[in-house]
């Protein structure tokens, strides 16, 4: 396994974890029903997100095989797919300027990426400090419709 952290400003409420080479996320991807399960998905690319509008934690494990599931430690949970075909995974806060973002090796291929957030009840206030913490693991799988695991009470209200 290999796990990378980062810290990243989630402007707009997001983080995009993406193919170098796919054209990204558009305004389109984000309607209600994204927002609703807190991820938007475009061909190579994965918006996530958050509930602080501030600079958030983020780790991204890229795994051999399907992780344990671990619903109990997390808010909100999701699954979805992500295509790889450059080799290089890209993580970035939704205004980064995406030629400085960092970038992760991985071998070109179909994910399945489950995206976990946790803390969320330590949020009062969209810009306030908080415990939040988000969590993208990707393991090599076949295609699947994207699904909500756990939908925190915030996000159905």
């Amino acid at each position: 396994m290999a796990s990378h952290t980062f810290d990243l400003f989630a402007d707009y409420f997001q983080f995009y974890l993406q193919d170098e080479e796919a054209s990204g996320i558009d305004g389109d991807s984000w309607n209600d029903e994204a927002t609703e399960r807190m991820l938007a998905v475009a061909p190579g690319a994965l918006a996530i997100g958050t509930v602080r509008n501030v600079d958030v934690p983020i780790s991204v494990e890229i795994l051999e095989s399907e992780p344990p599931n671990d619903l109990e430690n997390w808010d909100h949970v999701t699954e979805c797919s992500l295509v790889i075909t450059s080799g290089k995974l890209v993580i970035a806060g939704c205004t980064d300027y995406f030629p400085d973002a960092a970038r992760i090796d991985v071998a070109p291929g179909t994910y399945r990426a489950r995206i976990s957030g946790g803390g969320f009840d330590s949020v009062a206030k969209h810009w306030d400090d908080g415990e939040d913490m988000y969590r993208v693991q990707l393991w090599p799988g076949t295609r699947i419709e994207i699904r909500v695991l756990k939908l925190h009470p915030l996000q159905s209200s």
